[in-house]
C-alpha cells in the first residue's frame, strides 16, 4: 500500500481517481487545489503525487518549481491534463515530474503510470543504502554547453568528495553500479545547463547500454515513450548514432 496525493480541481477526477486507487489498496489524500497540497505536504511526504496543471489558485507547474526550489520534491510527480500543451509538457518534466497522463486518463495508463511512479521511489529510497564506488576510469569532462557529454551512470549513482581544481571550480565524480565509466560534472555550471548535461549522459548511456532500443529504454527511466522521445530531442540526443556506435 502507498500513501498517494491527488491534486486536482475537478470534484468528478479526485473521486474517480480516488475510488480507483483506492481499489488497488493505496491509501488516498485529495487535495482541490495548491494551497491544500501545499499543506498536504507539509505534513509529509506522499508516495506519490498526481498533479493536475491547470488549478484556479496556482497551477501546476508552478507547484511544481516550488517544491523543487524548496527541496520539497523528493517524491515522484505524475502531471495530469486535458489541455496542456508540448511544451508545458515538456516543462513539467525538466523540472523534475516523472510522467505526464492527458485527460481523459484510460485506466490501464493510470495504472502503469502509478507502478512506474512507485517503482521509481523504492529505487530512490533504497540507493543512499549502498556504499560508495571508487572511480574505476578516468572521468571525462563537461563542457558548459554540455558538448561532448559521455553517457551518465544508472541510478543508484555514487558520488565522491567534489574535487577543487586550481581556478577555484569544483568538479564532481560518478560512476554507475557494476561498472568501470567515470563521469564528470562542474558545480560551476548555471543549474540549467548542469541539469541538461546530466540528463544528456543518462539518457545517452542507457541508450547505448540498451542498443538504441527506445522500448527498453523507456522502461528502464519509467517514460513513456511519447515523453523520451520529445526529451531526447530537446537533449539533442539521437538514438540511432548511439546506438551505432556503442556508446
Amino acid at each position: 500500500m502507498a500513501n498517494i496525493l491527488v491534486v486536482d480541481d475537478e470534484m468528478g477526477i479526485r473521486e474517480l481517481l480516488s475510488e480507483i486507487l483506492g481499489d488497488e489498496g493505496h491509501a488516498i489524500t485529495l487535495a482541490e487545489n495548491a494551497q491544500q497540497a501545499r499543506e498536504a505536504r507539509a505534513a509529509g511526504a506522499p508516495d506519490l503525487v498526481l498533479l493536475d496543471i491547470w488549478m484556479p489558485d496556482t497551477d501546476g507547474v508552478t507547484l511544481l518549481k516550488e517544491w523543487q526550489r524548496d527541496g520539497l520534491l523528493t517524491m515522484p510527480v505524475i502531471m495530469m491534463s486535458g489541455h496542456a500543451t508540448i511544451d508545458t509538457a515538456v516543462e513539467a518534466t525538466r523540472i523534475g515530474a516523472l510522467n505526464f497522463l492527458e485527460k481523459p486518463i484510460a485506466l490501464q495508463k493510470l495504472l502503469k503510470a502509478v507502478q512506474q511512479g512507485l517503482t521509481r521511489a523504492q529505487e530512490v529510497a533504497r540507493a543512499p543504502m549502498a556504499p560508495p564506488r571508487p572511480v574505476a576510469a578516468a572521468a571525462v569532462p563537461v563542457s558548459d554547453n554540455g558538448a561532448g557529454a559521455a553517457s551518465v551512470a544508472a541510478a543508484p549513482m555514487f558520488a565522491q568528495a567534489p574535487q577543487q581544481m586550481a581556478n577555484g571550480s569544483r568538479l564532481v565524480h560518478a560512476i554507475s553500479q557494476g561498472e568501470g565509466t567515470g563521469y564528470t560534472l562542474s558545480f560551476d555550471l548555471p543549474l540549467r545547463e548542469a541539469r541538461d548535461a546530466f540528463e544528456r549522459m543518462y539518457f545517452e548511456h542507457h541508450l547505448g547500454r540498451e542498443g538504441g532500443s527506445m522500448t527498453r529504454v523507456a522502461e528502464k527511466t519509467g517514460l513513456e515513450r511519447t515523453h523520451l522521445y520529445r526529451k531526447l530531442k530537446q537533449l539533442g540526443v539521437e538514438p540511432g548514432k548511439l546506438a551505432k556506435k556503442g556508446v
